[in-house]
């Protein structure tokens, strides 16, 4: 897919925009990013932390459906990337918080930004996916 620039000359569509191009490990940012919060769990986690620092437990009970397990591992690449900062308090037992970071805080805006977007147009997607499954059954 290429879009066409003033001179006519073609360039790779998703090349004409910044975040896209490869980095020197032949990396692209936009996906790099995408494929940490763009899974199923991550995006949740960033809204709920969002606020406030918030325990383990607490976060779990705030995500319904998630496992134990899978939330530790969405907090371990979340902490791994700089997004959340784990915080133990020598505390008996151990209490443990975890909270966005600078960086964590500054991708929680189009995060939320994406989610309002999603509200209001919640029912136009409804209706264009059913005007389509009924046009393509």
């Amino acid at each position: 897919m290429n879009a066409r620039t003033r001179t006519e000359e073609r360039v790779p569509l998703l090349q004409a925009h910044p975040g896209f191009d490869r980095d020197e490990r032949g990396s692209c940012p936009m996906r790099d990013v995408l494929d940490r919060i763009g899974d199923s769990w991550s995006l949740l986690v960033v809204i709920n932390l969002q606020e406030r620092p918030v325990r383990f437990n607490a976060l779990k009970r705030s995500i319904e459906g998630i496992s134990q397990r899978m939330l530790t591992v969405t907090l371990r690449s979340l902490e791994r990337d700089g997004l959340v900062r784990r915080t133990v308090k020598p505390t008996t037992p151990p209490e443990v918080e975890y909270a966005l970071t600078e960086v964590g805080q500054s991708i929680a805006v189009p995060i939320g930004a994406l989610g309002l977007w999603a509200a209001q147009n919640r029912d136009l997607l409804v209706r264009a996916r059913a005007r389509f499954d009924a046009e393509n059954a």
